[in-house]
């Protein structure tokens, strides 16, 4: 029910913007987030978005990453700017109802994730 995209290679310093998909309009008064897991570390919070549009992010994602959302369309999309090497990792988007901002386990549906590479 979450397709995500937009993954790919980039250079350090270079912009990506990641999307997710939803079907059912159910999900436009969901919390949605990212989330990310880099190989051999565990799932982290990236950022979220309320249905009213209040960000959350990652401390150290503030100012580069923009959380956005379409509930119109069904959509969410993370701008991602100025990367660095340490956020390569999947790229995971999540929704449900009685999610936790920051708590993967709260989550209920989860895209297939989509890899970020970013090269120095």
């Amino acid at each position: 029910q979450l397709q995500a995209s937009g993954g790919g290679l980039v250079q350090a310093g270079d912009s990506l913007k990641l999307s997710c998909a939803a079907s059912g309009a159910i999900f436009s008064h969901y919390l949605m987030g990212w989330f990310r897991q880099a190989s051999g570390k565990e799932r982290e919070f990236v950022a979220a978005i309320s249905w009213d549009d209040i960000t959350y992010y990652k401390d150290s994602v503030k100012g580069r990453f923009t959380i956005s959302r379409d509930n119109a369309k069904n959509t969410m999309d993370l701008q991602m700017n100025t990367v660095k090497p340490e956020d390569t990792a999947i790229y995971y988007c999540a929704t449900g109802r009685y999610a936790t901002v920051q708590l993967a386990t709260s989550y209920d549906y989860w895209g297939q994730g989509t890899l970020v590479t970013v090269s120095s």
